[in-house]
C-alpha cells in the first residue's frame, strides 16, 4: 500500500491484488473516489467495500487481459470540490485508465468536468440527479434516473389502490439530491399521477428538532408525505410523525433506501414504501454478492442488513469497466496511455451488460436502464411490494 497527501485530501492507494515487485505497466490502473467521511459516510462508506469485492474476485480470477487490477483509490470527505481534486490527481498524477466514482450527484456535477477534460472515462456509484450525463462524452452511470424511480413508486400504489388523493413533501434543503427531488421532481410527479401537492417542507441536514415542520404536515393530514431525505433524517422524520399522531403513508424514492432503515426507523417504519434498483433475491449472484457484502462489511465494522443499491451500483460498475476493457484490449501501458483512455470510451457505445442488477442493461444516452423495486417495510422487514421493468432503449 502506498499513501499520498495531495492539496489536502489523504488518497490511499491500494493493491487488492498482492503484486510483488510489479512494473507499473503491470498492472491496469483504474482510480476510485469514495465518501468515507463526511455526510455522506454511512452511505457512502459501504460502497468501498463492494468495489473491493469486484476487484478481489476479478484478480483472483485472472485480472483483466491477463494483468491484476490496481485500485487507487482517493477520499472526497463527501465534498465535491475534493471529489474534483481527487479527479485531477487520478487522471494527471496516477495515470488511471478510468475512475469508479464519486459517490453522490452533487460531486459527480464538478468531477465529471474534470473526467472530460482529462478524457477518460468516469462512472459515478450512486447519482441519479435527471441529466447529470447530458452533454458528456466521458460520464456514464450504471444508476437509475430518481425521476423513474419515483413514477414507478407511484404507478404501483395507485395500481394497488392505496389512498392517495393528497400530499406533503419534506426534503434536505442543503443537500443536492434531496433538494431538487423535493422541489421540482416530486411536486411535478404526483400532480401528473393526479395527487395534489401541499405544503413543500424544507428541513435542514442537521435538525434534531423536527417538531414544528410536523405539526404542519399534522394539521394537513395528507394521505401520503413523500420524503427526500438520507436514512437519518427520514428516520427522525418518521419517528416525529408517529409520536404526533400522523396515520398516513410514509414514501420516498431511492435517496433512503438502504435495507438499514428497517432498523433505523423501526416500528414507526412499517407500512413506508420505497423505491431500490437492486433486489438481493433477483438471480443466484444477485444473492451471493449480498451475502458476501454483509460479511465483509461486518468485518470491517460496518453494520449492513443487506446491500443497498449504490453498492450493488458500484460492484458492477468494476464489471462492467472490466469487460469494456477487455473488449477493446487494454493493456495497461503507460506508452498508450491517452490511446487506451478513448478506446474505453468508445467500447461504451452500444454495450450490453449483465450483472447482479439486471440482464442486458443498455444505455440511453450514457446512463443505465435499470429496473425498480418497489419496497414495503412491512412487520420490520424488508419486502417487495412490486416492481418495474427497466425500460427500453432506443
Amino acid at each position: 500500500m502506498k499513501r499520498h497527501l495531495k492539496k489536502a485530501l489523504l488518497a490511499t492507494a491500494t493493491l487488492a491484488f498482492s503484486v510483488t515487485g510489479a512494473l507499473a505497466e503491470d498492472t491496469i490502473k483504474i482510480g476510485n473516489i469514495v465518501a468515507t467521511s463526511g455526510f455522506l459516510k454511512s452511505a457512502g462508506e459501504p460502497t468501498v467495500v463492494a468495489v473491493d469485492i469486484a476487484v478481489e474476485e476479478i484478480n483472483a480470477a485472472g485480472g483483466i487481459n491477463g494483468k491484476p487490477v490496481e485500485l487507487i483509490r482517493y477520499e472526497s470527505a463527501s465534498d465535491p470540490k475534493q471529489a474534483a481534486v481527487a479527479a485531477r490527481s487520478l487522471a494527471q498524477d496516477d495515470g488511471v485508465l478510468a475512475i469508479v466514482g464519486p459517490f453522490s450527484s452533487g460531486e459527480a456535477k464538478v468531477a465529471l468536468p474534470v473526467a472530460e477534460r482529462y478524457k477518460l472515462l468516469m462512472m459515478p456509484t450512486s447519482s441519479s440527479a435527471p441529466g447529470l450525463t447530458e452533454g458528456l462524452e466521458y460520464g456514464w452511470r450504471l444508476t437509475e434516473d430518481e425521476s423513474k424511480q419515483f413514477t414507478r413508486l407511484l404507478v404501483a400504489m395507485k395500481e394497488a389502490g392505496l389512498p392517495m388523493a393528497t400530499a406533503d413533501i419534506v426534503y434536505i434543503s442543503e443537500d443536492v439530491v434531496s433538494n431538487t427531488a423535493g422541489t421540482k421532481l416530486y411536486p411535478g410527479l404526483l400532480e401528473a399521477a393526479g395527487v395534489k401537492v401541499g405544503e413543500l417542507i424544507p428541513v435542514q441536514l442537521k435538525s434534531f428538532d423536527m417538531s414544528a415542520q410536523v405539526a404542519k404536515i399534522v394539521q394537513d393530514n395528507p394521505d401520503v408525505v413523500a420524503v427526500a431525505a438520507l436514512p437519518d433524517s427520514a428516520s427522525k422524520l418518521i419517528t416525529e410523525l408517529r409520536r404526533q399522531g400522523y396515520q398516513g403513508r410514509v414514501i420516498g424514492s431511492q435517496i433512503f433506501a438502504d435495507p438499514n432503515v428497517v432498523e433505523l426507523f423501526g416500528p414507526d417504519g412499517d407500512g413506508t414504501l420505497l423505491v431500490a434498483g437492486f433486489w438481493k433475491d433477483r438471480t443466484e449472484q444477485s444473492a451471493a454478492f449480498n451475502a458476501k457484502f454483509v460479511e465483509k462489511a461486518e468485518a470491517r465494522g460496518i453494520h449492513k442488513l443487506g446491500a443497498h443499491h449504490s453498492d450493488a451500483q458500484a460492484y458492477d460498475t468494476v464489471y462492467l469497466i472490466k469487460q469494456v476493457m477487455e473488449a477493446v484490449g487494454t493493456t495497461g501501458d503507460p506508452s498508450k496511455l491517452e490511446e487506451e483512455r478513448q478506446a474505453i470510451v468508445d467500447g461504451m457505445e452500444g454495450i450490453a451488460f449483465t450483472g447482479i442488477l439486471d440482464d442486458d442493461i443498455c444505455f440511453a444516452g450514457h446512463d443505465a436502464e435499470l429496473p425498480g423495486y418497489i419496497i414495503e417495510i412491512k412487520d420490520g422487514q424488508w419486502t417487495k411490494f412490486a416492481e418495474g421493468a427497466a425500460d427500453p432503449c432506443e
